[in-house]
């Protein structure tokens, strides 16, 4: 299952919340509850789109909001460790990940790390993506010291 995390500010405007980061706060409890549900309904794999490399175009309170959001919640999942063990969750966190600030590079990195054997679930979070700069860097994977791509030389990985 694939979700795409969208209308957030429009939740916060329309709920007339003085700050659009309440609206992302809202918008990830609500996956939180998805994601138990999936898990629940014995779903293997989520990804959820978060943060698109385009975001960083939004007002700079909004995305310092944003990327605090973000530290807040790896935290929580650092410190809820033994449980993503528990249920066998994989965190995996896909993207430009350069495009985030360092310690929030870092907190990630430790996310991953500490559920990478973990295969009961596996929650992929695209953090500081483009679907384009997908397809390019794919493409560019695969084609290194070749003269053309075929079919073969295209997998899952």
């Amino acid at each position: 299952i694939a979700i795409i995390m969208d209308g957030n500010r429009r939740f916060a405007r329309k709920n007339k919340l003085n700050d659009v980061t309440l609206g992302h706060r809202a918008g990830f409890e609500k996956m939180i509850d998805v994601m138990k549900w999936c898990i629940a309904l014995g779903v293997k794999e989520t990804t959820v789109y978060a943060f698109s490399l385009e975001n960083f175009n939004r007002p700079k309170e909004e995305v310092d909001g944003l990327m605090q959001l973000a530290r807040e919640k790896f935290e929580e999942m650092l410190s809820h460790r033994e449980s993503l063990i528990k249920t066998g969750a994989r965190i995996r966190v896909i993207g430009k990940l350069s495009a985030l600030p360092q310690d929030l590079q870092d907190i990630v990195d430790r996310v991953e790390q500490g559920s990478k054997n973990n295969e009961a679930f596996i929650l992929n979070i695209c953090v500081a993506y483009l679907s384009t700069e997908e397809i390019v860097n794919s493409i560019a994977k695969i084609s290194t010291n070749k003269t053309s791509v075929t079919e073969n030389d295209i997998s899952e990985n």
